[in-house]
């Protein structure tokens, strides 16, 4: 699977990056660590006419803390500098170890955070060469006319397989996006659109250039929890991210994000509701799985079975709340 024709260009500076993009508009495509990106061109997913390649941009890498204002991620942040980050595994040890697991050393030495948080969604009928595809008569994301996973209906139901941004939803991140018109906020939260097809909120002149979490959220318990078939390389299947505030036993405040089984990340915001005051118990334990299992859709995107997949957020539920909330809690 060779590479399609392109124009590629490297601008130096976020404003030029940014100009370059307006230019050619839905023509082009952004490349940073090319880890999702590349294979996706390899596979002939997109044919872009110019890719404009950001990671010589130097204003858009590092890590900064600060005990009043909080962490700030640059775009171009490798996975592993976060994942190895003594700073992120003392104060939100969630985000460390989301990013610690993605996919391989090699690939988290190349991959960066905002291509992390602008993955292109996952299904098994998308991510294939363009023989099998059409073989399978293409599909609605790509060049077809049905979503063979619910070929009834006129949705695609091509699933989220980041890691970190779940984790970072746990810690009520906000991203920064710079276009041509200066640069904006908003909640990680608001990023995702739940659609399979049209997955975020980023205009094609735009580009994702930080991530900032607030301080108040410093010092929070982390548990990742990853469903995959091998233990490198693989995408989640299904992924558990919960950030918790401990007080005397007393669970203060609980965060819990899912991967992996929707079109989006998303909090179960009700696990909170049903946390929020308690002391640890199974029972309480068992409650919020169940609000998890809720929340989390899984269907055929993938070669591992829904049926299986949801029962794994259970259990990873239970693991991450039990590892961080009973007497023998971890970080």
């Amino acid at each position: 699977m060779s590479l399609p024709p392109f124009m590629l260009l490297r601008p130096r500076r976020l404003d030029e990056a940014v100009v370059r993009l307006a230019d050619y508009g839905p023509e082009a495509m952004i490349v940073a660590g090319g880890t999702d990106v590349v294979p996706n061109l390899r596979a002939g997913l997109f044919s872009p006419r110019a890719l404009v390649d950001i990671k010589g941009i130097g204003e858009l890498g590092g890590i900064r803390f600060d005990p009043r204002s909080g962490l700030e991620l640059g775009a171009l942040t490798t996975l592993t500098a976060i994942a190895e980050s003594s700073v992120v595994q003392e104060h939100y040890r969630v985000l460390a170890e989301a990013a610690g697991t993605v996919a391989s050393p090699v690939l988290r030495n190349m991959g960066t955070l905002g291509g992390n948080l602008c993955l292109e969604t996952r299904c098994l009928w998308y991510n294939q060469s363009t023989v099998w595809r059409k073989a399978c008569g293409f599909c609605l994301k790509k060049d077809g006319t049905v979503c063979h996973v619910a070929p009834g209906g006129e949705r695609c139901w091509a699933v989220w397989s980041g890691d970190t941004a779940a984790a970072l939803m746990t810690l009520d991140a906000e991203i920064e996006i710079a276009s041509p018109r200066g640069r904006r906020r908003m909640p990680l939260t608001e990023f995702y659109k739940n659609d399979g097809m049209d997955r975020i909120r980023l205009g094609r002149d735009e580009i994702l250039s930080g991530v900032r979490v607030p301080a108040r959220l410093a010092g929070y318990r982390g548990s990742y929890q990853k469903l995959r078939i091998r233990s490198a390389i693989d995408y989640p299947l299904a992924g558990v991210a919960v950030a918790m505030q401990l007080e005397n036993g007393i669970c203060r405040d609980v965060r819990l994000g899912l991967t992996a089984v929707n079109p989006a990340p998303l909090l179960v915001r009700e696990v909170g509701e049903l946390l929020r005051g308690q002391r640890f118990s199974p029972e309480a334990v068992e409650a919020a799985a169940h609000a998890v299992i809720r929340t989390g859709k899984p269907l055929k995107t993938s070669v591992s079975t829904p049926e299986y997949r949801r029962d794994m957020l259970r259990v990873f539920a239970r693991r991450a709340l039990t590892r961080l909330w009973s007497s023998n809690g971890g970080h």
